[in-house]
Order: structure tokens, then C-alpha cells, then sequence
């Protein structure tokens, strides 16, 4: 792939707005003040588009996903399993908050956030998951959530960037910890991303009709196991975990998306009169497209151009779009009776818009631990152009003969201990 040396040649990207967009840089002082949060967590007041899980809201977000389980989306065959009814797709849960309530966050704490990383762009590069219990309709999710690690690293798609770690805690109304969310981030300049452009060579993908039948047939390929026992005796190290497809990928897939659930918040697409609030609490936030109309920074995921400002050649998917299609390939594969316990993915190239991912993955290994009975396995994610694209791993309680029903693990007790305080407090205050 070779190396191009400018940016394209948009008006947008010649205009004083695009010199303004991009011209902010990763300082050592912000670097400092990162690292300093280490360790802080607080009570999440985010209000996503969904708070309450309920059989509708499930549903639609695993239809987002493309996703049609019907252990997620079919109530009448839901009863019928060892669940009695609707579950959510584990990762759902990430999408799912309403605020806690805490005390105050210290003024220190403000003093280190305020303009941090400011106009620095953000990707989602990867996340881990620990999953302790499922959510069901009717289920409330709170979370608290704290910077974990930080680094400086130099990337080569943009020169220097800062990784960094947070983790959100899920816990329930019960005060239960429901899951744990762990969110590789890398922070990158958009202007040294765009003016090393390595990835501007890209064309955008086309498909003659055999080509798009070939994708075709994998989806008509491809199986549920559903309500029939994968039983860890019949697994084996090596075993295939079969073949999907997703995509290619389209603007609607994004949409698809967003309409299930993902709200962004508190960053999310608003219209009109909400758009002007969003734009005075967050101007940074917006830059102006080629019609000089201020526009959220991450319409790089449906627009064109602005993707190529920060230095790809297209607009692009979310990370959390493909981690969700992960766990779908795994949910799949393992069926109605089992549980993924963990789930461990790095985001690794761009999913570009027509791009087509093809999904496989193996079984590394299988054991028996705590009387559980698990299987470890491996997934990975290739697009047309041969490149991986997603590489995971994930650990699985699969049915025995011995254990028809295995259990999730049991929550580490200083953080059981942590989740319970925490909404102590939120009913302390007055929460719902």
C-alpha cells in the first residue's frame, strides 16, 4: 500500500474550517492530567436512549445487529428455554444506562478534565467483557465506570496516540453486577492522521452478481444452534465454529444500528432544536461540511469526505457495530443452554463502507474449572482484501452430561461489594 503524502483535494479540506478542525495536538500536559484519574470512578448520569430493557427494545437491537436469535427476539420460543423467556444479546448491555446518582465529583477531578484531549479524535479499538448475569426485560441498568490504564504509544496510521482503558461496571436494580465493560480507546491528532494518509490508496469495494451471490450463499449457510444442545463432550481443540458473513457494509447498517439503540450519548445525533443546545454545550464537537453547515465529528461513520479529513479514504463502521456481530458468530455457535463468559476482541483495520467481512473461528482448547465446564475459542474477522480485520477471543460454559445447565461465574467480591455501595447511595439520594 503506498504512502500518500496530502490530504485530498475537497474544498473542505482547504478552508480555514478544516485548518480549525484539525489543529489540535496531544500535549504532554494532557498526557499528565490522563494519567492522574487513574483509578477514579463515579457514578454514570448518562441517560441512553434505552434504561429499561424490555422484549421490544431487545429485540430491535439485535434486528440493528441483524441479528434475528430467536432467543432474543421471539418470546413465544424464548419461554420455552431454560431462561423462561426474552434475554438480551450480552453486549446490549453496553448500550443500556440510566443515571446513577453520587456525590460530587471533586474539584480537582474537574480541574484535570476540563478541555482534555480537547478536538482529539477517539476510536473505539477494541473492548473486554465479563459477563455475570443475563438481562431481561424489565431490567434497569446503572453503571459506574473509571479510567484504568494509559499509554503513549507511536501508531502508525497517526504518529502519536494515547491508549487508555475504562471500565464500566453494569449492575442491575438489584444492585447486581451484571457485567463488566472494559473500552480499549486510542486518541489520535486529526492532523497528523491526515497528513500521513496511509490509508487513501483504499478503493472503495464494488462486486460483480457472482460475487455478491458468493457472499449470498454464506448467509444462507449459515446456522443457529439455538435449542439444540452443543455438548462440551462433542467439542473438540481445533473444531471449526463455522462461517458468516457481514456485510457489506452500508450507511443503513449504521443506521440499522443507531435506530436499535446506540445512542452515543452524550454525543449523539440530534435535530433541530436539540441540535443548537448540542452545539453551544459541545461546539468542539461540530465542524463545518462542505456546505458550511456545523456537523457532528462522527459523521465519519456515513460521510465521505469528512472521513477523508482525519485521513481515510471513506466513511466507515463503528468499532462496537463488529464487536456486537461478534457476539451474535458466538451465540450462535454455542446456543441456548450455554454462557459466554468472556469476551476479549481488538479492533485491528477500518471497516470501510462496502466492505465485507467474513467471519470463522476455532476452538483453542477446552477444560473443566469450579465444576464448570468451558471451551476457549478463537475468531477472526477478514475483509474482500484479505486483511484481518478483527482478532478475538472468548471463553464459553457449554452443557455437560454431567452439567446440562452451567452457571455464570460468581462476581469478585470486592467489586460485588463496591457495585452494592454505590447504589446505596443512589437510593440514599433520592433515585429511581
Amino acid at each position: 500500500m503506498s504512502e500518500v503524502p496530502t490530504a485530498p483535494k475537497a474544498d473542505i479540506l482547504q478552508s480555514d474550517e478544516w485548518q480549525k478542525a484539525v489543529d489540535y495536538s496531544i500535549t504532554d500536559e494532557d498526557i499528565e492530567r490522563q494519567r492522574a484519574l487513574l483509578g477514579f470512578d463515579q457514578a454514570a448520569r448518562t441517560r441512553e436512549y434505552i434504561q429499561v430493557a424490555t422484549e421490544d427494545n431487545i429485540r430491535n437491537f439485535a434486528h440493528g445487529c441483524g441479528d434475528d436469535n430467536p432467543l432474543f427476539t421471539d418470546p413465544d420460543y424464548a419461554r420455552k428455554t431454560r431462561w423462561g423467556g426474552i434475554v438480551a444479546p450480552g453486549m446490549m448491555t453496553g448500550v443500556i444506562n440510566r443515571p446513577m446518582l453520587g456525590d460530587p465529583v471533586p474539584d480537582e477531578i474537574k480541574r484535570l478534565r476540563k478541555s482534555l484531549f480537547k478536538g482529539i479524535h477517539v476510536f473505539v479499538s477494541g473492548s473486554t467483557w465479563d459477563f455475570y448475569r443475563p438481562v431481561r426485560p424489565g431490567d434497569t441498568i446503572y453503571s459506574f465506570n473509571g479510567d484504568e490504564t494509559c499509554e503513549v504509544k507511536a501508531s502508525e496510521f497517526a504518529g502519536r496516540s494515547v491508549i487508555t482503558v475504562r471500565r464500566d461496571v453494569k449492575v442491575n436494580q438489584r444492585g447486581e453486577v451484571v457485567a463488566v465493560y472494559r473500552i480499549l480507546r486510542v486518541l489520535t491528532e486529526r492532523k497528523t492522521a491526515a497528513k500521513k494518509g496511509k490509508n487513501l490508496s483504499i478503493q472503495p469495494a464494488s462486486y460483480t452478481d457472482e460475487e455478491f451471490a458468493a457472499i449470498e450463499a454464506v448467509y444462507a449457510g449459515e446456522q443457529v444452534q439455538g435449542a439444540n444442545k452443543r455438548w462440551f463432550e462433542d467439542v473438540e481443540k481445533g473444531d471449526t465454529l463455522g462461517k458468516q458473513a457481514k456485510g457489506p457494509l452500508t450507511v443503513t447498517d449504521v443506521i440499522c444500528f443507531h435506530a436499535g439503540g446506540y445512542g452515543f450519548v452524550p454525543y449523539a445525533p440530534t435535530a433541530n432544536r436539540l441540535a443548537h443546545k448540542n452545539r453551544q454545550r459541545i461546539p468542539a464537537f461540530y465542524v463545518k461540511n462542505e456546505h458550511g453547515i456545523p456537523d457532528v465529528a462522527q459523521r465519519l461513520h456515513w460521510d465521505p469526505k469528512w472521513a477523508q479529513a482525519i485521513g481515510n479514504p471513506m466513511a466507515y463502521d463503528y468499532g462496537v457495530m463488529r464487536e456486537n456481530y461478534l457476539y451474535q458468530y458466538l451465540s450462535d455457535w454455542c446456543g441456548d443452554d450455554a454462557i459466554i463468559l468472556h469476551v476479549h476482541d481488538e479492533i485491528r483495520k477500518f471497516n470501510y463502507m462496502g466492505d465485507v467481512q467474513m467471519v470463522t473461528g476455532e476452538v483453542l482448547a477446552k477444560r473443566t474449572e469450579d465444576g464448570q465446564n468451558l471451551v476457549d475459542v478463537a475468531v477472526k474477522f477478514v475483509n474482500q482484501r484479505g486483511e484481518e480485520s478483527v482478532r478475538a477471543t472468548a471463553t464459553i460454559a457449554l452443557p455437560s452430561k454431567a452439567n446440562p445447565l452451567p452457571m455464570y461465574r460468581d462476581v469478585p467480591r470486592d467489586l460485588a461489594h463496591k457495585a452494592a455501595q454505590m447504589m446505596a447511595r443512589h437510593w440514599e439520594l433520592g433515585g429511581k
